[in-house]
């Protein structure tokens, strides 16, 4: 497996320092902690917290192919096996799908960016809606088609739109995407110009303020430094969504949460200690079995054109 595509940086991979605050263009930050080469930061006007440095936004979209999907150090980089957990994000997109019901009240069509294999929309298609996909890796996106017959884009949204064309959506949806992309406001603003009038964006993205992440410090399994260049709380995701022309109207972190595995669960322990994941190693005679987990720090976020 290539060491570009498990994530890790190589001396000719070109990193780029990032020095200005997104949100609000200061340059003037303070370490939270350095895992080297990458430090996590916070901007000291908005608390805006960031990785650099970080690849160019071009290159980017390498790490997201056929090793990201089935990760060595899934603990620091992609999943262990993406498509084998299947049943477990069928089973959570069915329990968050109150989120949606409460603001779309008949199922119309939804949109998903960053679409990965096609659980949501597998889910969405079973609910009565007609659904699209942007992904890009052609890899993970084949799977959605073959499996649950969807239609995905391979590419970025930007690169999606002239296909999309002049078609407009009822559901936006951005599944654990924000925290990955370079631009974000860009991507949310293209996005909200494909809403119909009425139609809502739903995001989901971990909350750095959270009481489970300030607990754990820099061992909280959302610091995946090649992978999630952002860290929002509920502030600072209100302040991305307001200069993407998207108002929020709900932000709950009572949905965010997940069914994962037993195995997941011990592979995600040995982050915080190692000797956890020993202590836990019994759990893997079981480790195919379901549980649902909510840590309260992931938010679920709906919004609408401002």
């Amino acid at each position: 497996m290539s060491e570009l595509l498990r994530g890790a940086p190589r001396a000719e991979d070109a990193l780029a320092e990032v020095a200005r605050c997104l949100l609000c263009g200061s340059e003037e930050s303070e370490l939270r902690f350095e895992e080297p080469p990458f430090r996590v930061v916070r901007c000291k006007s908005c608390a805006l917290v960031w990785v650099t440095p970080r690849r160019d936004p071009s290159r980017l979209v390498e790490i997201y192919q056929t090793a990201y999907w089935h990760s060595d150090a899934a603990k620091d980089f992609g999943y262990t096996d993406y498509q084998r957990d299947a049943s477990l994000y069928r089973r959570t997109y069915l329990r968050r799908y109150s989120a949606i019901a409460r603001h779309c009240k008949t199922p119309g069509e939804v949109l998903d960016v960053g679409c990965a294999a096609g659980f949501f929309l597998s889910v969405m298609k079973e609910k009565g809606w007609r659904t699209q996909g942007v992904e890009v890796s052609g890899y993970i996106a084949e799977f959605g088609r073959k499996n649950y017959g969807l239609d995905v884009i391979v590419g970025t949204l930007d690169e999606a739109a002239p296909v999309l064309g002049d078609r407009r959506f009822d559901l936006i949806t951005f599944w654990d995407v924000v925290e990955h992309l370079p631009d974000p406001i860009a991507v949310l603003r293209r996005a909200a110009s494909f809403l119909r009038p009425g139609g809502k964006l739903l995001l989901e993205t971990q909350n750095v303020r959270s009481l489970f992440a300030r607990v754990l410090g820099q061992r909280w399994q959302h610091y995946k430094h090649h992978e999630h260049l952002y860290h929002f709380d509920p502030r600072t995701v209100r302040e991305l969504c307001r200069q993407a022309g998207l108002r929020v109207i709900e932000n709950r972190a009572r949905l965010g949460g997940k069914y994962v595995s037993l195995g997941f669960v011990r592979e995600r322990a040995g982050r915080v200690h190692p000797l956890l994941s020993t202590l836990l190693f019994p759990l893997k005679l079981v480790e195919r079995s379901p549980l649902y987990v909510n840590l309260f720090d992931e938010m679920i976020v709906v919004c609408e054109k401002a």
